[in-house]
């Protein structure tokens, strides 16, 4: 459950903390969000599809390794990202 190019080019403009930025951690992670939200949704109606459910927890993984790398750097872009996002913790 890929996003499509759309959406995806919304949310890096969203995130970014420079023109032209797709590789900062916030961009990142707002991406990883979207896929995980879109993941989420999907096991809503395919409960047994426990191959993309791997993927998604790998992600969601990811998604904490680059949270904790964000946080342990500054505090402050941590803390803005996860309210924007409003993500827990």
């Amino acid at each position: 459950m890929s996003l499509n190019p759309e959406r995806k080019t919304e949310v890096v403009q969203q995130y970014a903390v420079k023109p032209g930025d797709t590789g900062s951690p916030e961009v990142q992670v707002a991406v990883l969000s979207e896929r995980i939200n879109g993941l989420t949704d999907h096991f809503k109606t395919h409960v047994k599809d426990n191959h993309s459910r791997r993927g998604l927890l790998k992600m969601v993984s990811q998604r904490r390794r680059l949270l904790d790398y964000l946080k342990n750097t500054d505090k402050g872009r941590y803390e803005a990202l996860i309210g924007k996002l409003g993500l827990r913790r």
